[in-house]
């Protein structure tokens, strides 16, 4: 997968010609290297606000949306990131509700690329170096984060202590990468994509996900309890019942919420599954009124 991007504005056009030569070397996975260039910009990653982390195949992006349009309708200040851009590369960092401005931009780029230095980073692991270092000095509530690749060993996943992580709908994706060989991982795919994803659990942090099938759902399910995470599973510990309305209903009540404005069956299941990120986390109060507006004020191209 290729990012490219460009601009009208010749400071940040300088420093994305700077990203289009990136690539990353082929066989190197870990968070090594997005570790030890968020080192060297001080640990960004750890004076964020608390952040709702979503990974999956499918509908992350949406998940994502609803989140930021609930904690926004809420009063929250909101940052996140997300990927890939439609138009503009700073569609990719959002900093307290608006889209980065050029000005910023081509200096968080600029500052992340000089600190990589000999380190040969990649594309996404100089945005997403660019996109904490933006949310660690900017105040905000709360933080949504979208994974690019996988999860385990994506570079958003230096992550130690979101408010709650979600697992979107789970298929066979990026074959190359997350069905790469490897000792002590799961043979069939669906289960090793699950298996990947998964690796975005963090100790003790709650995590929200849809049914899946079997052998992906147990990987998800040893995970968390590796983790001694609470894990908040549809059809067995939250459930969505969708007609005219969205009728949710985990162990804290019930909630008669609004269907989406963006079309599409999957888009009210995605609406649900970031219900139940927010309502099974405890950092950052969202009330049922703003979950029902950000439902309906939600919008992804």
């Amino acid at each position: 997968m290729l990012d490219f991007a460009s601009s009208e504005n010749p400071e940040v056009q300088a420093q994305l010609a700077r990203l289009a030569a990136l690539s990353l070397p082929q066989g190197r996975f870990g968070l090594e290297t997005i570790r030890e260039l968020l080192n060297r910009l001080g640990d960004p990653h750890q004076y964020i606000p608390p952040a709702f982390h979503v990974a999956g195949t499918n509908g992350k992006g949406s998940v994502c949306a609803y989140l930021r349009a609930m904690l926004e309708a809420q009063g929250l200040q909101v940052h996140a990131t997300t990927s890939p851009h439609l138009v503009r590369y700073n569609e990719r960092i959002r900093i307290a509700g608006k889209l980065v401005e050029d000005a910023e931009l081509a200096a968080l780029l600029e500052e992340v690329l000089n600190q990589a230095g000999d380190l040969s980073i990649s594309f996404f692991e100089a945005t997403i170096a660019a996109s904490f270092l933006a949310f660690a000095r900017h105040p905000a509530d709360a933080c949504v984060i979208e994974t690019g690749l996988g999860g385990r060993f994506d570079a958003t996943n230096v992550l130690a202590n979101p408010a709650a992580c979600g697992i979107a709908t789970i298929g066979v994706d990026h074959e190359q990468f997350l069905l790469a060989p490897e000792a002590g991982t799961p043979n069939e795919p669906l289960a090793r994509i699950a298996f990947e994803k998964a690796g975005i659990i963090k100790r003790g942090c709650p995590v929200a996900t849809f049914a899946h099938s079997r052998g992906a759902e147990e990987e998800i399910i040893h995970a968390a309890s590796n983790m001694r995470a609470p894990l908040f599973m549809r059809g067995r510990d939250w459930h969505a019942r969708l007609g005219e309305m969205m009728e949710y209903r985990d162990g804290q009540g019930s909630l008669k919420l609004p269907l989406p404005t963006l079309p599409g069956i999957h888009q009210a299941e995605n609406a649900a599954l970031a219900v139940a990120m927010v309502r099974h986390q405890e950092r950052v109060l969202v009330t049922p009124q703003a979950m029902a507006e950000g439902i309906g004020a939600a919008r992804w191209p």
